[in-house]
């Protein structure tokens, strides 16, 4: 049960308390303590035992709950926006429409918590456990386990919703990546394809990708290269693309790539090296823009989509 000093000394506001904790090396005892709907923003609660206190609709915003004793502790609806989670012990809490955004989770236990309606954006650093995360609207209803908390959310949107089950299932039906070099003569070339693919009921997506060295947006092309139906690849006067290629071609090989080229060019050197791999179809040469949009039908989405249904099987 909780410390009846430590409960006294809360009621007098934050402030109060943290005074309290900056004079006192006590660990406060507030477990099983009746702490609902309170505003405790930026409260100093590190170290502190809130095994099953109940803090539902309680602002923990920015406060410190650094190695907290959190098992069982009810905190559906709690707001803990930029707090500090780090070792935090969250066994078997109740997260349910908990606002976790930005929280800092490093080190932090999540286990077997109830997190049906969380909001977990952009959290930062990893916690030590995240196992047995359950999704469900009730107790009665059929519990769905994960094993991380983002993912956990992208699960229940799925699930639960049917516009963003319709979308993915159209992106992975529809979307066609394009590549290709965006300079200004280029890019209108990749603006007539993108045209193009529209007309024949694609989703064509151009990712403007001229600064290869950066990870996030390594990462963020080859993303979209596993959402794409398939992948067009203009090589002509390449110069992020041979960085593009590296990321995509060898992982995944479900998605078919289509690679481009003006008949008057070579493929750079290690192109050849791409072209090794089942998924990658043959080089389509063209003259011009009018003729590269003459040979799409046949050359590049009627093959691309040939490869496409061989490896996923739809």
């Amino acid at each position: 049960m909780a410390d009846k000093k430590h409960l006294a000394t809360l009621k007098r506001g934050v402030k109060a308390w943290n005074a309290w904790r900056k004079r006192s090396r006590a660990k406060p005892d507030l477990s099983r303590a009746l702490l609902i709907d309170l505003e405790l923003r930026g409260i100093n609660l590190a170290d502190a035992n809130l095994e099953r206190a109940i803090l539902r609709g309680t602002t923990l915003s920015r406060a410190n709950l650094a190695r907290a004793n959190l098992r069982r502790a009810d905190l559906r609806t709690a707001s803990l926006r930029r707090a500090k989670l780090e070792q935090a012990d969250l066994t078997g809490a109740i997260l349910r429409h908990t606002s976790l955004a930005e929280t800092r989770v490093a080190g932090a236990v999540f286990d077997g918590c109830e997190i049906y309606g969380i909001a977990a954006w952009n959290l930062v650093g990893t916690p030590a456990v995240q196992s047995n995360l359950v999704i469900r609207a009730g107790v009665r209803d059929p519990a769905i386990r994960v094993d991380d908390l983002e993912v956990a959310q992208f699960v229940y949107l799925l699930l639960n919703n049917e516009k963003i089950k319709r979308v993915v299932d159209t992106v992975g039906k529809k979307a066609v990546l394009i590549l290709g070099r965006f300079s200004a003569e280029r890019k209108a070339v990749l603006d007539a394809l993108k045209d193009e693919l529209r007309r024949h009921e694609y989703l064509p997506m151009l990712f403007d990708f001229e600064r290869p060295e950066r990870r996030d947006l390594t990462e963020m092309v080859t993303t979209l290269a596993r959402m794409s139906r398939f992948i067009v690849a203009d090589i002509t006067d390449p110069k992020s693309i041979p960085q593009e290629l590296s990321q995509i071609v060898p992982d995944p090989p479900s998605v078919p790539v289509a690679p481009l080229i003006l008949t008057s060019e070579r493929p750079y050197a290690l192109f050849e090296h791409f072209q090794r791999y089942g998924w990658v179809l043959p080089l389509v040469r063209y003259k011009d823009t009018a003729d590269l949009l003459k040979k799409l039908p046949k050359s590049v989405i009627e093959k691309a989509e040939k490869k496409a249904r061989k490896q996923t099987g739809l």
